[in-house]
C-alpha cells in the first residue's frame, strides 16, 4: 500500500513512558515504508504555564477541545490523509478529534494502550489493589480521586467518559480498535466495544538492539515508579534478597517513597532515576535479568519486550497480557502478584541458576524475533489500516 498518508494523533504524557516510545516507533516504521505520515501532537508538560483560568477550561474541555477540533479540521483540509490513528487523547486533545476527522471522512483507529476508556485512571487499580468499580459508575473514583489524586479532575475525566459512552462515540466514531494483547483485546469485548473492531496487533519495537554478550551482577526492574507496577512491593521483597543486587531504572509519583525503601535495603537496590533509550537498552544487556512485578492488569508490557530482545529473561507477575510475553520456565519466571514470597523464591533459584537463565534469556530472543520484528508488525498495521480504505 505505497504512498498512504497517515494522521497521527497523541497527547504526550508528563512523564515519558512506554506509550510514548510506542508512538514513536510506530511513526518511524511507517516513514521508513515510504508513507507520509503528519502529526497532530499536545503535550501535557504544557499545562504547568497555564493560568489558573485556562487549567480551568481543561475541565470542560476534556470532554470537547474544541481547539482540537478546529486545528484538526484544518489540517485535514491542507493535506487529505487517508486514515487517523489515535493514541492517548487526554486532557488536551479529548474525543472531538474523533469528530474531526469522522467529519471530513476521514476513518479512524484508535489503540488501546491502557484502560482508559473504562476506568478514570486508566488502570483498574485503586488504593492497591485492582478495581473494576467503574463498571457501575464513576462515583467511587471520584471519591477517591483515582486520576491524579484529584476529585476535580477525575470529575472532569468522568464526566468525559459518560458523555462519550451516551453519545455512542466508543462504538459509531472509531472504525478500528488495536489492542496489544490477547488479554486487552477480550477484556474490551467483554466491556462492550465490538468484536468486530477490535483488532489484536502486538507492541514492537523499532530496531532490534541485538543480543547480549555477557551476563551482569544485577537484577534490573525498568518502568514508572507507580503503585500498580508493585515498585515498593518489589523493594521490600528485596530485603529478604542480600545476596542480588538491584537497580531500578524509572521515575513517577513513587519515586521519594521508593528512595526511602531503598535506603532500608543496606545498599542492595539503587535508583538509577529516569534513563534515556540508549542508557536503558545498555542496562537492560548487563543484567542477570528484568524483574517486572506489576499488580494490575498489563495491556502489554514494553519491558519485557526489550528485554526479551536482549536475550535478557524476565521474572514477571502472571496477570494481564504478560503470560503471552515470559512463557513460564523457557522464557522467563512467572509468579503470583499478590504473592511477593514467590518472588524471592523465584530471584533466589534464578541467581543460583544462570546456565538454565542464559538458555531462557536465548528462547526470550527467538520468540521476539518470530514474532515482534518492526518488519512483522508493519505487516500487521497495514493489514489493518487496509480494511477501513476504499478497495
Amino acid at each position: 500500500m505505497p504512498g498512504l498518508s497517515v494522521l497521527v494523533i497523541h497527547n504526550q504524557y508528563q512523564q515519558p513512558g512506554g506509550e510514548d516510545a510506542v508512538v514513536r516507533a510506530e511513526v518511524d516504521l511507517l516513514r521508513r515504508a515510504g508513507h507520509r505520515v503528519l502529526q497532530y501532537t499536545r503535550d501535557n508538560s504544557d499545562i504547568a504555564a497555564y493560568s489558573p483560568l485556562r487549567k480551568a477550561s481543561l475541565l470542560a474541555a476534556t470532554t470537547w477541545n474544541r481547539k482540537t477540533y478546529a486545528d484538526l479540521r484544518a489540517l485535514i483540509r491542507e493535506h487529505r490523509p487517508d486514515i487517523a490513528h489515535c493514541h492517548n487523547f487526554l486532557p488536551l486533545v479529548s474525543p472531538s478529534a474523533y469528530y474531526a476527522c469522522k467529519s471530513a471522512g476521514v476513518p479512524v483507529v484508535q489503540t488501546l494502550h491502557n484502560y482508559r476508556l473504562l476506568c478514570p485512571a486508566g488502570t483498574l487499580f485503586a488504593n492497591g489493589r485492582r478495581c473494576e468499580a467503574c463498571s457501575q459508575g464513576s462515583a467511587n473514583a471520584i471519591r477517591r480521586g483515582c486520576y491524579r489524586n484529584s476529585r476535580l479532575q477525575t470529575a472532569a475525566v468522568s464526566l468525559m467518559l459518560g458523555t462519550h459512552r451516551l453519545r455512542g462515540t466508543w462504538t459509531r466514531s472509531v472504525d478500528a480498535y488495536i489492542a496489544p494483547s490477547a488479554f486487552c483485546r477480550d477484556y474490551f469485548v467483554t466491556a462492550g466495544l465490538p468484536a468486530a473492531k477490535v483488532h489484536q496487533k502486538p507492541n514492537f519495537l523499532a530496531r532490534d538492539p541485538g543480543r547480549r554478550t555477557d551476563n551482569g551482577d544485577y537484577a534490573l526492574f525498568v518502568g514508572r515508579l507507580s503503585p500498580e507496577k508493585g515498585v515498593l512491593e518489589m523493594i521490600e521483597a528485596w530485603r529478604r534478597l542480600p545476596e542480588v543486587k538491584l537497580l531500578i531504572a524509572g521515575d513517577g509519583p513513587l519515586c521519594y517513597e521508593a528512595q526511602g525503601a531503598a535506603r532500608r535495603t543496606s545498599g542492595r537496590v539503587a535508583i538509577l532515576g529516569q534513563l534515556n533509550t540508549e542508557e536503558t537498552a545498555a542496562r537492560i544487556r548487563s543484567a542477570r535479568f528484568l524483574v517486572f512485578p506489576s499488580r494490575w492488569y498489563e495491556p502489554f508490557g514494553m519491558g519485557l519486550l526489550e528485554a526479551a530482545a536482549c536475550g535478557v529473561p524476565a521474572i514477571a507477575s502472571r496477570i494481564g497480557a504478560i503470560p503471552e510475553l515470559v512463557a513460564d520456565h523457557r522464557t522467563g519466571l512467572l509468579f503470583d502478584p499478590d504473592d511477593f514470597s514467590q518472588l524471592v523464591e523465584r530471584v533466589r533459584w534464578a541467581w543460583t541458576h544462570p546456565a538454565e537463565m542464559d538458555e531462557m534469556g536465548r528462547a526470550a530472543r527467538q520468540f521476539y524475533l518470530r514474532n515482534f520484528t518492526a518488519e512483522k508488525n508493519y505487516e500487521a498495521l497495514i493489514s489493518i489500516y487496509r480494511k477501513l480504505l476504499p478497495a
